[in-house]
């Protein structure tokens, strides 16, 4: 049989290049850009699409550029998706991952919104989250979850984690028994952060050396011993307990600038009642609040409500350490709703209740374009969109980050 070439015409949302084969059936292809055409390997066939590997490539596209990581390519990392593209040619992608989603999913007739690019598309990440398998520590390969290579850096992450990876890497047998993950962090502070994952509640013995070796390398880290849902600190203060103001946005200065831009979309909040709802470490409560407006903030997560509660304002603030779906249809009647869900999107209760709320404007900070797109479907036509921006939360990713003002219709 001869070999199947297929040319790619556009990138799916999860950065896949997507072509036709010659049996009608659209196929996915990693690595793959738009414009290129390729001779494909390992095809396999589903029902109504495909999905194979490049075995070469025939033309090459003029948004193809070397990936820089050498990850990327020898180990099939699956961290990134398009370190292949052109920094432009990622960015317009990520524009049309918001657009097609609003109007394949959403049935919103509306164009790619603008983006806000990140200051830089390298070292922006101040989270690295490693897996264990035997003596491996790394990242999962593409498409292969159980799989584990061996990370030496990762350019997309901060300078100051990847010197401490490095130092940990070398001093790896100071690491405790029955791993199975370690977690950098970086603080707002500067503060470096290890949080060794284990299965077992033994204890850490090697921390208190791990930490001298550490500091005497000049990159000192304080060291957390996390097993099951317990964790402390592993040297020194052992009943310390881990702050949550530790584990923020993965990109701080590009998350910072999302919530402002969404904040500035409010208008004047004096005397108005806001609903914070999945309002996290209560950043944009307490700007709500501070702006004039009486809050209702809903948070899941009982550690970061007991944060914002330390930190932020009280006055004027209800906080609610519950599910939205469970508290929302108890709410004071609100005149904005600022809403920040996770990657799953809104509970179809609370888009329900949106629907219902009358509200004047809905501020939807999302990180996935389809469920965002599925979120507003459901509200129909009692909202319209008045503003739409995506930021570049995640260059030489697939992953975008996008901000929907919504009035009353």
């Amino acid at each position: 049989m001869s070999a199947e070439r297929v040319r790619i015409d556009r990138l799916a949302s999860g950065g896949d290049g997507v072509g036709r084969l010659g049996d009608g059936r659209t196929v996915f292809v990693p690595r793959a850009a738009p414009g290129d055409l390729i001779e494909l390997r390992g095809i396999r066939r589903y029902r109504r699409f495909a999905r194979a590997r490049i075995a070469s490539l025939d033309e090459a596209s003029g948004d193809r550029v070397d990936p820089p990581c050498p990850h990327y390519v020898r180990d099939d990392c699956g961290g990134c998706q398009l370190q292949h593209l052109a920094a432009e040619a990622q960015r317009r992608a990520r524009r049309t991952f918001v657009g097609d989603a609003l109007r394949r999913i959403g049935r919103i007739d509306v164009e790619d919104p603008p983006l806000v690019a990140a200051p830089s598309d390298w070292a922006y990440r101040t989270k690295l989250t490693l897996h264990a398998r035997g003596r491996s520590i790394g990242l999962h390969p593409l498409d292969d979850p159980e799989g584990v290579f061996d990370l030496e850096t990762c350019l997309i992450t901060s300078h100051a984690l990847v010197e401490l990876w490095q130092a940990v890497r070398s001093r790896r047998d100071f690491l405790p028994a029955g791993l199975t993950r370690v977690v950098l962090r970086l603080d707002r502070g500067g503060t470096r952060h290890l949080i060794a994952e284990t299965e077992a509640a033994d204890d850490w013995d090697a921390a208190a050396r791990l930490a001298r070796a550490l500091a005497d390398a000049n990159v000192p880290a304080t060291l957390w011993h996390r097993a099951g849902d317990r964790t402390r600190r592993a040297s020194g203060a052992v009943h310390e307990p881990l702050s949550v103001s530790s584990f923020e946005q993965v990109h701080p200065l590009m998350g910072d600038a999302v919530r402002r831009w969404a904040l500035e979309q409010a208008g004047d909040l004096a005397g108005l009642h806001a609903w914070d709802l999945y309002a996290g470490l209560g950043a944009t409560t307490a700007a709500l609040a501070a702006r004039g407006a009486t809050v209702d903030s809903v948070e899941s997560d009982v550690d970061a409500v007991a944060h914002a509660d330390g930190v932020g304002p009280t006055g004027g603030v209800t906080r609610h350490a519950a599910r939205a779906e469970s508290v929302v249809h108890r709410l004071r009647s609100p005149g904005l709703v600022v809403t920040n869900p996770p990657r799953t999107g809104m509970h179809a209760i609370v888009t329900a209740v949106l629907r219902a709320s009358g509200a004047r404007r809905i501020i939807y900070i999302s990180c996935d374009p389809a469920t965002l797109a599925r979120d507003l479907e459901r509200l129909g036509p009692a909202y319209r969109i008045a503003e739409i921006r995506a930021f570049d939360l995640f260059p030489q990713t697939a992953h975008v980050e996008s901000v929907v003002v919504l009035d009353r219709a």
